[in-house]
């Protein structure tokens, strides 16, 4: 019998990187992005990566500290996925399993998921029971808050990385101008272009009705997060109300939330973001729910983990592409022809550049 594989230690390093094109949405612009780098170390040698989003550069330094603390707890444990997540929910479970420690807690699990891979040699999704394949893959990391001419220009050159799909952010004070955005777009782009939109929780139950009437027969593949992301009966009604098919769950803090939206019937699509759903551990739960209720599910953010993740979720539908991670990272996700690839290499697809991380590090 092989001896266990252990964690030797976790390191956690807060990085600020540059994004390619900036993003303004309806709470607000986000020109660069504030990532915690997460390398799980085990006693053979191996080391896994994850990276956490903190949004706002005011949690990035709470967040490293956070994970920073939440590993001292798991060091010279079994790398058991599993067994790490059950112990950490029990340590947190007074303070709440929410906020700041459930991100860090995905962290973790993310990063102890890739080593187990690498001790493996396997990619994430041939140890997950699946295998790399072709995800199909929008690009998500433009059009934000602007004017038409600009938002057909963006969309154009989001469309020419490879992709026959693109997101486009809404929740302008009026709504015509949402409206004319979107049609100028699919103008633009033609109707064989999958087009989404988001507002980003930015509207009332009674105006996100309103709106969505306007835009039921523009085409677009669903309407994303129109009202407060908790809201799951204001949810339910205009589900109800619209054509368009609404979608949420980017904000599920665990499987549990998004059963509770299941129940109430508050979308039609779900996409669970895998730092805030509970990392792969938790994103397994979530997929397994989605089965379930036979509805489809996609990702958001976290391209490289999340792609992996695609190839094991009975219900995939689409996932969300975005760079921000890029300026460290030695090597890009693979996209062409509108797919998304996994890599065949072990593990979740990340490693650093050490020379840009420590161009970006925050001291």
């Amino acid at each position: 019998m092989t001896d266990p594989i252990r964690i030797a230690r976790f390191v956690a390093r807060p990085v600020i990187v540059p994004m390619n094109l900036p993003l303004k949405t309806s709470t607000g612009a986000v020109a660069k992005a504030p990532l915690v780098l997460i390398d799980c170390e085990t006693d053979q040698g191996l080391r896994g990566h994850a990276y956490l989003f903190s949004i706002t550069p005011a949690a990035l330094k709470p967040l490293t500290s956070m994970v920073s603390e939440m590993a001292d707890m798991i060091t010279g444990d079994e790398l058991l996925p599993f067994e790490i997540e059950r112990k950490l929910a029990q340590r947190f479970t007074l303070l709440g399993l929410a906020g700041l420690q459930r991100l860090a807690q995905s962290g973790i699990d993310m990063a102890v998921w890739d080593a187990l891979a690498r001790a493996h040699g396997l990619p994430l999704a041939r140890l997950l029971g699946g295998a790399p394949k072709l995800v199909r893959a929008y690009n998500s990391k433009g059009l934000g808050i602007m004017p038409a001419g600009a938002a057909v220009e963006e969309a154009q050159k989001l469309l020419a990385e490879g992709f026959h799909a693109a997101k486009i952010r809404v929740g302008r004070s009026d709504a015509r101008e949402d409206l004319n955005v979107v049609r100028a777009v699919r103008k633009a782009v033609g109707d064989e272009v999958t087009l989404m939109c988001d507002y980003n929780q930015a509207l009332s139950v009674t105006d996100a009705i309103h709106r969505g009437r306007m835009l039921d027969d523009e085409g677009l593949l669903w309407i994303e997060e129109p009202i407060r992301h908790d809201d799951y009966a204001g949810c339910a009604r205009i589900a109800a109300e619209l054509r368009t098919p609404i979608q949420i769950g980017e904000n599920f803090d665990s499987a549990f939330s998004m059963q509770a939206a299941l129940s109430a019937r508050s979308c039609d699509f779900v996409m669970p973001d895998v730092q805030r759903i509970g990392g792969v551990t938790g994103w397994l739960r979530a997929a397994a729910l989605a089965h379930a209720a036979g509805i489809e599910m996609s990702t958001h953010l976290f391209s490289e983990v999340s792609a992996h993740l695609l190839c094991v979720t009975p219900t995939a539908h689409w996932l969300e592409y975005v760079d921000w991670a890029d300026a460290v990272l030695a090597k890009r996700l693979a996209i062409k022809d509108g797919f998304a690839l996994p890599s065949e290499e072990p593990g979740n697809g990340i490693a650093w550049d050490e020379a840009a991380v420590k161009k970006y590090l925050v001291g």
